[in-house]
């Protein structure tokens, strides 16, 4: 995926609905080197949405449920990984990106179990991942998914575990916590920056 997007770095953000995904993207998209989905007519202007290569949340239960279904966890070894695939990711995403800052930025909260997959496609990716307290994120997805708490908190888990199985195959990758960027928003954003290299 990197034929078209020479110079640029794509930084995938991830990490499940209701921690923090749009609000760090945003945060990041702010910046003048950086440019995100905006606009798009799509559910909270997320990538996953915007592309026709691999299935979104919705399909697997969407939010509080995604992570329990085993094929929902994409990696490296999916039969979706292949060059087409990747020049068909860049050219869908591209559409909604400005060409002319170096770094682009696609968020989507299944980033967070999908990552080995996407860095598949786009061997250069960078990741940033936003985590929050499984109980405040639980009891704020309950409206979407309408599940049991107890539910959801296992969904939390499973899903965090899963990612953290996956974290030491990928390249690049930076977490930070909700409550970090809410309360110490500069300091937290400074350090995305610097692993960005901004």
């Amino acid at each position: 995926m990197t034929a078209g997007l020479e110079g640029h770095t794509v930084v995938f953000v991830g990490g499940l609905h209701r921690s923090g995904t749009t609000l760090l993207a945003r945060c990041l998209t702010e910046h003048p080197l950086v440019s995100g989905f905006h606009e798009t007519g799509v559910p909270a202007d997320e990538g996953q949405h915007l592309q026709t290569v691999y299935p979104p949340a919705k399909v697997y239960g969407g939010p509080g449920r995604f992570a329990f279904r085993s094929e929902a966890h994409l990696t490296e070894s999916s039969p979706l990984v292949t060059p087409e695939n990747a020049e068909r990711l860049r050219k869908e995403w591209s559409v909604y990106w400005d060409l002319a800052k170096p770094i682009l930025v696609e968020k989507s909260p299944p980033n967070l179990i999908r990552a080995r997959f996407l860095q598949a496609l786009v061997p250069s990716a960078a990741f940033v991942m936003i985590t929050r307290h499984p109980a405040a994120v639980s009891i704020a997805t309950q409206k979407w998914s309408k599940t049991s708490l107890s539910s959801l908190l296992r969904h939390w888990v499973e899903a965090h575990e899963l990612f953290e199985a996956d974290r030491p195959r990928l390249e690049r990758v930076c977490v930070v916590s909700y409550e970090h960027l809410v309360t110490r928003t500069q300091e937290c954003l400074d350090s995305v920056y610097t692993f960005l290299g901004l």
